[in-house]
């Protein structure tokens, strides 16, 4: 509470405003914002039993409006599209990003369309760009070619494409950088993320890049990518023509911001590892049940990477190390329902609470 003699806390202005002179705004440039940004950076004390002499830190980007750190690009890729005179916007999208888009453009008031691979996009997400007024356009194919076809088509329609080859993407989401190193009171040692698209290790270094000049943070943080096995492209050094994986997010075979993120990973001393799917799930577990934290699959694609490390005895001691949470778990709820029981119906009475209370307490 607020004394009489002390100012009230300065209410959060999203992060065009709160980084305005980091950004290619001007004045004339419209705000279309729902105050994205100001994620919680936790502390992970229970995970870090499993991590052993370093210290581990959640960016948790899923309690983003729409849950993602797409907001964080979106922001200011639709502010950009309503000053240039954009007539709608367009996107390819596994989810986050026509969710994200959905909604900012319903808060420019500008028509949006979304193609997305056919059955490739989880339930949550889909519902979201649905529900917001976004026309959601499913085509028979991948990601990549979903996202081709935009590309062909937002000059040829004279539409705004707001994927994050739009440069205004990439712009925005450095902002989580900032954030880290403003709440660590300097940068992390190695910053651990899941790639994709690629973009958003992009748009880290980017921002860690640019506080390090401008003497807000010491040093920089190594940047370690992670994908999932089964869409491991940088990994691998080449394309994957048809990436599989359950972390639906990540499914990308060919990467938008290739270049960005290889330059990410060098020149920071970082680098490319991939993960399981059974890591990705087994990691996505344990954070719910140690830290509290429900994040989609590929959202635990730098944990799992960790802990993978640490397996392998590859995990240097002594360090800070944040990992960036992308997106909510209930973005993808039916992720969990297949590989966790559902729980069965007891009698309605004292007695069967108690004989499920011992069973559980049992094993602790």
């Amino acid at each position: 509470m607020a004394t009489r003699d002390a100012p009230p806390p300065r209410a959060w202005r999203g992060v065009i405003e709160e980084f305005r002179a980091y950004l290619p705004v001007t004045p004339r440039t419209p705000l279309v914002t729902l105050l994205e940004g100001a994620t919680p950076l936790l502390r992970a004390s229970r995970l870090g039993r499993h991590l052993p002499g370093i210290e581990v830190y959640l960016k948790c980007e899923g309690q983003n409006p729409t849950g993602s750190f797409k907001d964080r690009g979106m922001t200011l890729a639709m502010s950009k599209a309503l000053e240039e005179g954009s007539r709608a916007v367009l996107c390819a999208s596994t989810g986050n990003t026509a969710a994200a888009a959905a909604a900012y453009a319903s808060r420019a008031g500008l028509p949006c369309f979304v193609v997305v691979p056919a059955g490739g996009v989880a339930v949550g997400k889909l519902v979201q760009a649905m529900a917001q007024g976004a026309r959601v356009v499913p085509v028979e194919g991948s990601f990549d070619e979903a996202l081709r076809i935009v590309r062909e088509s937002a000059p040829r329609f004279r539409l705004t494409l707001v994927n994050s080859v739009n440069p205004y993407r990439i712009e925005g989401q450095k902002t989580g950088a900032f954030e880290i190193c403003d709440a660590l009171g300097r940068a992390p040692d190695v910053l651990a993320i899941p790639v994709g698209n690629a973009g958003n290790i992009t748009a880290y270094w980017r921002g860690f890049v640019q506080y390090h000049r401008d003497g807000r943070s010491a040093a920089l943080p190594k940047m370690w990518g992670f994908q999932a096995a089964g869409a491991a492209p940088l990994v691998l050094g080449h394309p994957v023509e048809r990436p599989e994986t359950v972390a639906s997010a990540i499914r990308i075979g060919r990467p938008a911001s290739w270049d960005g993120a290889v330059a990410a990973a060098r020149d920071s001393g970082g680098g490319f590892e991939a993960v399981t799917d059974e890591e990705l799930l087994a990691a996505r577990r344990l954070l719910a049940v140690e830290e509290g934290v429900f994040v989609e699959p590929s959202s635990a694609a730098p944990v799992a990477g960790l802990l993978k490390r640490a397996r392998e005895g590859r995990l240097p001691g002594g360090i800070v190390a944040a990992c960036v949470l992308t997106g909510h778990g209930l973005k993808d709820p039916e992720s969990v329902l297949r590989t966790e029981r559902r729980p069965e119906a007891v009698p309605a009475t004292p007695e069967a609470l108690e004989r499920v209370v011992d069973e559980v307490l049992a094993v602790r």
